[in-house]
């Protein structure tokens, strides 16, 4: 940041962080932050992103899946 505070410096990377986690303090240096910095840079039109965004969301998912299975057994 500037010293007055009001525009990024032109090096620094785009921030991708909902203002909502900023307010929480996340920052792309705390690993939740990262994560969520990561998604958010993601491009819905590129096909790439599109399969990374279906990976991340099995990565998320399958825990939960296999704890509900390990569970009902």
């Amino acid at each position: 940041m500037t010293s007055r505070g009001d525009e990024p410096e032109p090096w620094a990377p785009a921030e991708h962080l909902p203002t909502d986690a900023q307010r929480m303090g996340l920052s792309r240096s705390v690993p939740d932050g990262a994560l969520l910095e990561f998604a958010g840079s993601l491009d819905s039109a590129k096909r790439s992103h599109r399969m990374v965004a279906w990976v991340l969301l099995a990565v998320m998912v399958a825990p939960v899946l296999l704890t509900v299975l390990n569970l009902l057994r």
